[in-house]
């Protein structure tokens, strides 16, 4: 089965279950500055998933594309990738209640009966029974025993012959997801689970410990919501959310227990087998390299496709780092000359139809230009090496007592790292050639060090935002709205949203735009905010087409992940948006007088502004 396949059909199923297809979104989330790429199919929809209503019911299905950054020091193996594509459906709220479209929600047991229909019935995926397992929730002090999944798959299995000791209980760290953040939906899920090794030793227990059951869907419950104190309480809502990554599921449906095998890498992978003149599956260092390569770009087409740049910041560190991983697993390779800009060829080409975007000329040129740069970091590098560490810097004798050692000073081997860039394994090669060596004991400490202070600073910036829906930071996003139809009039229509951070404190908003704003220019879009807050406009929503929506002049921030149906915030003169809400009821909620507090650079043609309200 081919990937293009395999999505057609899963499309196909769900619309033949009464779910509405919807698109996938951007990789940049619209309204949650808790995350720096969207990372799953559900976190677009956690407004709906809170009680918003969908402008398409219940019922929905999409294939999503995700970006998961925690994983990349994993990538390397056979199933890990920072791009993937998740294949969900989901139900929103009650079983036994009209959308008003005609389709009620559902929950555990038909979620669960769908899935094992589409995963083994030949008409769609056709997967063997017999090599499947599944898992569901424990229970704890904070959620009962998943009773009704559990009773669900034991008839499934009973029905198919299959033994019951395939249906594992596992606790809170396997089978339950969220909240996203501190606080907020969650609930326990089930797991489903393809026996990839040989299919006349397939056990008769599942054991998660065993790299040879693959986790090919996972159905989330949201039953509860975590509260600030840490309890959990029944939501009003229940919803189901489930995902199933495309690239581990069609490895599966070939044969395959290597997902770099498939069609969606196999060509990346024999384009660097050409350019490094080395053969995948040679050696474990080469392969490791080879799917590094082909993973990272991979993702870095994706993400430039949707608007990230390479910076030392955010988004763009991410990239960047992406980028420059790749460079140096081919500088390992034996690839010496640029090669980028070929392996992000390959991925255009395998995913042009899928995702047309990808094949923009600004991929080649961002991926290529950051290459040349990482390049020249290298040449500075080992200049700077050079003169830090010339050769006999300190030379081994082991008749001395105590013996000198070949380490050099561990501080200003990281210096080297953190100020250039220069990955430890080139500063340990370099040393090597001058027969020194750095302690990696100490230099990891300090790397995790680094990456403490990362994680600090990165959270302090993404704390709070439009995850939660209290009351200022609702306000404070409807001023937002606000604010951007401000910019617009006043600077022009030229400016769009790039980007949003909102929590209850303030807004940091990203806007396109060429040049540095004027005080003059800052007081009129103040003016404007103000006046409306001053109004007290009534904030009314609205669902319709997004052709409407643009003959109407809505404007939104990233048209590629709307569908057909859109809600459209309209505040009389003030601002018409495309959006998810939450949203004030009146702009005379918004209590205080707004005020934009700084105005700067952030990137390229994009200006950035921090705002808040003054009371």
């Amino acid at each position: 089965m081919t990937a293009d396949e395999l999505r057609k059909k899963y499309l196909n199923f769900f619309e033949g279950k009464e779910h509405a297809v919807i698109p996938s979104f951007s990789l940049i989330p619209e309204n949650d500055p808790t995350a720096l790429f969207i990372n799953s199919g559900m976190q677009p929809l956690v407004p709906y998933l809170m009680g918003e209503k969908h402008p398409k019911g219940r019922r929905l299905v999409s294939i999503q594309k995700c970006i998961r950054t925690v994983d990349i020091d994993e990538v390397g193996d056979a199933t890990h990738h920072t791009f993937f594509e998740m294949l969900g459906n989901w139900s929103l709220g009650d079983p036994f209640e009209s959308d008003g479209i005609g389709r009620a929600g559902y929950f555990k047991r038909e979620a669960i009966k769908w899935s094992w229909e589409f995963l083994i019935d030949p008409k769609w995926l056709g997967l063997d029974r017999n090599r499947m397992a599944v898992s569901v929730f424990a229970g704890d002090k904070d959620a009962p025993f998943d009773e009704e999944a559990y009773d669900t798959w034991k008839d499934i299995f009973k029905d198919n012959e299959l033994p019951e000791t395939r249906i594992a209980k596992l606790p809170k760290e396997n089978n339950w997801w969220g909240p996203a953040g501190e606080t907020g939906p969650c609930g326990s899920d089930t797991e489903m689970f393809y026996w990839v090794g040989d299919p006349k030793e397939v056990p008769k227990s599942f054991n998660d410990d065993n790299d040879l059951w693959v986790e090919i869907w996972n159905n989330v419950f949201m039953q509860y919501t975590k509260k600030a104190d840490g309890t959990f309480e029944k939501l009003a809502q229940q919803n189901v959310d489930t995902g199933m990554g495309l690239e581990r599921v069609l490895a599966a449906l070939n044969g395959i227990d290597d997902s770099y095998k498939t069609e969606l890498f196999w060509p990346i992978i024999e384009k660097i087998e050409d350019l490094s003149g080395k053969k995948y599956g040679s050696s474990e260092i080469i392969t490791k390299a080879m799917r590094v390569v082909a993973d990272h770009i991979k993702a870095a087409v994706f993400m430039v496709a949707d608007g990230v740049e390479p910076s030392n910041t955010e988004r763009g560190y991410i990239l960047r780092r992406l980028i420059r991983r790749a460079v140096r697993q081919g500088h390992m390779l034996g690839i010496k000359e640029n090669f980028t800009i070929e392996i992000a060829k390959i991925v255009q080409s395998i995913y042009a139809e899928a995702y047309s975007e990808v094949t923009d000329n600004k991929v080649i040129e961002e991926t290529s230009k950051e290459e040349k740069r990482f390049r020249n970091t290298l040449e500075k590098g080992l200049k700077v090496i050079e003169k830090m560490f010339p050769t006999g810097f300190k030379i081994l004798r082991k008749d001395e007592i105590p013996p000198r050692t070949t380490d050099v000073d561990t501080e200003k081997a990281f210096y080297v790292f953190q100020t250039h860039g220069f990955p430890l394994e080139m500063i340990q090669e370099e040393l090597q050639c001058r027969e020194l060596t750095v302690n990696e004991g100490e230099f990891d400490k300090l790397f995790k060090k680094h990456q403490e202070l990362s994680r600090t600073a990165s959270a302090g910036m993404f704390k709070g935002g439009l995850a939660d829906t209290k009351e200022k930071t609702t306000q404070l996003h409807t001023a937002a709205h606000l604010m951007l139809a401000g910019l617009r009039k006043v600077l022009g229509g030229h400016v769009h949203q790039r980007g949003s951070n909102i929590n209850g404190e303030r807004i940091r908003f990203d806007f396109s735009h060429p040049e540095k704003m004027t005080e003059d220019q800052i007081k009129a879009v103040e003016d404007h905010v103000n006046e409306a807050i001053q109004a007290k406009v009534d904030v009314e929503s609205k669902e319709m087409d997004l052709s409407e929506a643009k003959e109407q002049g809505a404007e939104g921030a990233f048209d590629s992940k709307y569908g057909d149906k859109v809600k459209v915030y309209d505040i009389g003169d003030y601002s018409k948006e495309i959006c998810g809400g939450p949203h004030v009821k009146n702009t005379g909620d918004i209590k205080g007088t707004f005020k934009i507090t700084k105005e700067k650079s952030s990137s390229a043609g994009v200006r950035r502004v921090k705002a808040q309200i003054k009371y």
